[in-house]
């Protein structure tokens, strides 16, 4: 009877969240450059997570992943159905690949932690979302500056209207990215698997914008190509104003072409009622902050940057984003960065593109 089977997969579902309740989450990590690595590593520290597999195109003793006694693969699909007690898999592969070895998790059942972009287009990450709708399984962006002591501060400013209206957002990313970074032969500066700068370095800043402040329209911009001509196939610097649709403006400068080391991720914020700076060289300082009948209060100090040896990028909060995935599969929390929040960052981004595509026309 129709009823029957009802309560029988009711009695199904409760059983399964309750094993998955009880026992450590199984993650897969796929790519195991820098960023693999970091999740592997921060997987292996939860008590409440389990490191199952890892798959990279690479030969394992190229990889200096000699400390995590895992099975490994050079193929994601021989990964998927070797290791069937896999619920997550970690996407840490480059930008191109994203949304294909997403889509392959999800035909599998599995939930899917994907680094930033989540793809290289909008329509990429709608076919990601119809999938993951379709097995009910989540899809967790990794955008871990939100994490961050003064972004979850701005965050709740914004949310309690503490500057008022807003009437001007600038934001500064002056990074240093060169030949040390851009390697011949590597993914990095390619048109398919990188897809710009603004994907790979920069869309961290975009999705705190996006988070506080909703989206962006009459874009315009100024975008140019100072010294990665050789090792690059787009721009290196942009200088993009636009609209807030909820009010206010706002402008985007930034550059990859900054000397030696990074320089500066920052954030101003002009309301009726105060204004605020967050700076320093990965927006981890609050360096002005003057609101009407407000006192700044002491924030928890911030992780360091993801130190790679010759460049530096975003904070190191990846811990966090591990476990808001197992409180998230296990019914205790909700996602921080769900995949409709990813898809608008890459929507913003192709937007401003779209910009640069016509001026070059």
């Amino acid at each position: 009877m129709p009823g029957e089977r009802r309560v029988v997969s009711i009695a199904k579902r409760r059983s399964t969240q309750k094993r998955m309740t009880e026992r450590p989450i199984a993650f897969a990590v796929v790519g195991c450059g820098h960023i693999g690595k970091r999740h592997a590593e921060m997987i292996a520290r939860n008590p409440e997570a389990k490191l199952a597999a890892m798959m990279d195109i690479k030969p394992r003793e190229q990889l200096g992943i000699e400390g995590y006694d895992v099975p490994f693969f050079t193929e994601l699909d021989e990964m998927l159905q070797a290791v069937p007690d896999i619920d997550v898999v970690n996407v840490c592969t480059p930008n191109g690949l994203h949304a294909e070895q997403s889509l392959k998790a999800l035909q599998r059942r599995k939930h899917v932690v994907c680094e930033k972009p989540m793809g290289l287009s909008k329509a990429n990450c709608e076919e990601v979302i119809f999938k993951a709708l379709q097995v009910s399984r989540h899809v967790f962006c990794v955008m871990q500056n939100r994490y961050s002591p003064p972004s979850a501060w701005l965050k709740e400013m914004i949310d309690e209207k503490r500057l008022g209206d807003i009437y001007l957002v600038d934001i500064n990313c002056y990074w240093n990215r060169d030949g040390r970074y851009y390697k011949k032969d590597g993914w990095k500066g390619t048109p398919d698997l990188d897809g710009g700068t603004l994907f790979t370095q920069f869309s961290h800043f975009i999705d705190i914008m996006y988070w506080l402040f909703g989206d962006i329209q009459n874009i315009q911009g100024r975008f140019a190509d100072f010294n990665h001509r050789e090792i690059t196939a787009f721009e290196d610097s942009g200088v993009v104003n636009f609209d807030f649709v909820n009010g206010g403006v706002g402008s985007l400068n930034y550059s990859t072409s900054v000397w030696g080391q990074n320089l500066e991720s920052s954030m101003t914020i002009i309301g009726s009622k105060g204004s605020i700076k967050v700076g320093g060289q990965y927006m981890n300082n609050v360096e002005y902050c003057h609101v009407d009948g407000y006192e700044m209060p002491e924030l928890p100090e911030s992780s360091p940057a993801n130190d790679y040896g010759h460049y530096k990028g975003s904070a190191a909060n990846h811990h966090f984003v591990i476990q808001n995935v197992i409180d998230t599969i296990k019914n205790r929390n909700v996602a921080t960065t769900n995949a409709l929040e990813g898809l608008k960052v890459v929507e913003i981004i192709e937007r401003i593109y779209k910009v640069r595509d016509q001026i070059k026309a």
